[in-house]
């Protein structure tokens, strides 16, 4: 397998072996070293690929530990799957949909990600080229178009004269324009 990071730059990486002994214990066959499944948890977190092996039959254990490590999680406060959620998983066993829930689940996660980041990434960018803070442009000029186009002269300087009513009504139509351009904008970031 490939890690996300190395399979997005198209170079290739060889996951990390885990074993796993009678007596418990994980050993990392890349570092050597005996780790904890607090280390397993991290390693997840930074998108290491790897795959943990019973040491006495070379059997792929890697599922049963990964949701042990579900369950230490939530054992330890960190409750992120609701009761009805679980009741519904449990009850999809036996189920004739039960094939289709792993698929469905994994696209629904990437799917979740995918938003997260383009969330994350409109916030990265700053409140200037944040969608909502054009929202609140387009709105106030939409208000100083109204204002204008109802009440010549309101918004403008006393010395110079009002906008003709037909360039007002130029100004709200690229204004909907633009509001439709953000609703789009928004509408491509909920995707």
């Amino acid at each position: 397998m490939v890690s996300r990071s190395k399979a997005a730059s198209g170079e290739a990486r060889d996951e990390v072996i885990i074993k796993k002994y009678a007596n418990r214990r994980l050993y990392n066959t890349a570092s050597s070293s005996y780790i904890t499944l607090e280390d397993l948890a991290r390693m997840v977190r930074e998108n290491v690929e790897f795959q943990v092996l019973d040491a006495k039959t070379g059997d792929d254990i890697t599922h049963s530990i990964l949701t042990q490590i579900i369950m230490d999680e939530e054992a330890n406060g960190g409750k992120m799957l609701p009761v009805s959620f679980l009741r519904q998983l449990i009850g999809m066993y036996g189920n004739s949909m039960q094939a289709l829930m792993p698929s469905y689940l994994e696209a629904s996660m990437a799917n979740f990600r995918d938003n997260q980041s383009k969330i994350r990434d409109a916030f990265e960018k700053g409140i200037s080229a944040n969608p909502f803070a054009a929202i609140h442009e387009t709105n106030m000029a939409m208000m100083r178009a109204a204002a204008d186009a109802f009440m010549p002269g309101v918004t403008k300087g006393k010395d110079k004269p009002a906008a003709p009513v037909t360039e007002a009504r130029d100004e709200i139509a690229l204004l909907r324009e633009q509001m439709a351009a953000m609703q789009k904008k928004l509408d491509d970031l909920s995707k």
